[in-house]
């Protein structure tokens, strides 16, 4: 069997995201659902793209539950093929043992993924992670502040992420209904 490539948009007060996904699991996720994200996918992924819009929604409800607030853990499966070793290494070592609510230095993570990687490179490792949001980059932080993040719109959108999970206090005009 011909494993292939199916695409799913979920809108969010962040905008709408587009979710790729293959028989194996999540593959990419985009901040954007645009023509040249869609291809970006399929190029990298070398798959054919099919219309199997079942095939997303697990993932589809599971960030709807997110942006809810109602969902601490995504249990989806994953497809890594878009990875390099050290780079898979380092984000499973996040998607299993950096839970909602909670941060992580680039150094902790070099540490703990086994990879001895230095924190700038993790900081890189983040930067091109192709599933943001439900592999959690937002959740690895600099030791002196927020660190950068390469999603959205930028370091707001982390900051209102670490926000919805609590990993930093709201402030008076927080509200989960707006966009940074």
């Amino acid at each position: 069997m011909t494993e292939t490539l199916a695409f799913g948009t979920v809108d969010t007060v962040l905008g709408r995201l587009l979710v790729s996904e293959t028989e194996t699991g999540i593959v990419s996720l985009d901040f954007r659902d645009t023509p040249a994200a869609r291809e970006r996918a399929a190029r990298k992924t070398g798959l054919p793209v099919v219309d199997a819009p079942g095939r997303l929604d697990p993932a589809l409800a599971a960030l709807r539950d997110y942006f809810a607030g109602d969902l601490k853990t995504f249990e989806l499966p994953i497809d890594w093929r878009l990875t390099g070793d050290v780079q898979r290494q380092v984000l499973t070592t996040l998607y299993e043992t950096v839970p909602y609510g909670r941060t992580i230095t680039y150094g902790d993570l070099g540490d703990r993924s086994g990879t001895g990687v230095h924190a700038q490179v993790i900081g890189q490792v983040m930067g091109s992670n192709p599933i943001p949001l439900i592999v959690p980059c937002h959740r690895v932080v600099a030791s002196n502040g927020l660190g950068g993040y390469s999603g959205g719109s930028g370091v707001e959108v982390k900051r209102w992420l670490l926000t919805l999970e609590g990993s930093i206090p709201a402030t008076l005009d927080w509200d989960i209904t707006r966009a940074p």
